[in-house]
């Protein structure tokens, strides 16, 4: 059995109670050297055998799953944060069903999540934006048309922007064609929940200056949205006196 893990977002006690069980049963471990806390490794066993696919490429990684698989071993592909988001599992999990090879999947917590963590903020703000677009700037993976920063800025929605810290400025030129103010709300969420996370509050025109200043130069969320500093938003309607529940009446005004 293949079992594909989300690793969380970069301290070891976030993952799941199912991955780090796996990870402790695993006899074999590739994972995501460049992005993966290395301390996770700690839970596996002392014969387990442990490959850095940073170094390796997607026939490597087959091959390793394949001979274990032969030896009728039990293998962990360790992905960070939620292998669902930028985690190219689908090329993975096709090439093993074209093998016969059984394989399952055990989320993890996204470094979206890790970074609104450390900011201690809601994305979904009532009244401010109910929606959160992830996304990235083309790099060398290309990004439909369809889906391009300035499309996505119209809407004024929460955007979260992965895999861009080196292409800021262009970003925040993107952002702004889009539809963003210059001044709308921004942060910089280096290396969320690692020992070593820092986090920058700026605005859609500040992203370079700031990351430039504080030597962020890879590995950083970008979120983008008045939810980032809101002083003002409506209440929720879940726990509003006021607002009858499947779970308790309205309360009626005395």
């Amino acid at each position: 059995m293949i079992h594909f893990v989300g690793a969380g977002s970069g301290a070891p006690d976030l993952i799941t109670v199912r991955g780090k069980k796996y990870l402790e049963e695993a006899d074999v471990v590739i994972y995501a050297g460049s992005l993966v806390n290395p301390k996770l490794l700690e839970y596996t066993k002392d014969i387990c055998t442990i490959y850095n696919s940073a170094k390796m490429t997607l026939e490597e990684v087959l091959s390793v799953m394949e001979k274990a698989e032969k030896a009728g071993k039990t293998t962990v592909r360790l992905h960070t944060g939620d292998p669902c988001i930028y985690g190219a599992i689908r090329e993975q999990m096709d090439a093993l069903d074209e093998k016969g090879i059984a394989y399952d999947y055990c989320p993890g917590v996204s470094a979206f999540c890790g970074a609104a963590s450390a900011l201690n903020l809601e994305y979904t703000l009532p009244d401010i934006s109910q929606s959160v677009i992830i996304t990235r700037m083309e790099g060398r993976t290309p990004v439909p048309e369809k889906e391009s920063i300035q499309s996505f800025a119209a809407h004024q929605a929460t955007m979260v922007v992965f895999l861009s810290t080196g292409m800021l400025e262009e970003l925040s030129r993107r952002l702004i064609e889009g539809g963003y103010k210059e001044d709308t709300p921004a942060a910089i969420v280096y290396k969320a929940t690692w020992e070593d996370e820092k986090k920058f509050i700026c605005t859609v025109g500040t992203l370079a200056q700031t990351a430039k200043e504080n030597n962020i130069t890879k590995t950083a969320l970008m979120i983008i949205g008045d939810c980032v500093n809101a002083a003002h938003y409506d209440r929720s309607k879940l726990y509003d006196p006021g607002f009858t529940t499947e779970f308790r009446e309205a309360k009626k005004e005395e």
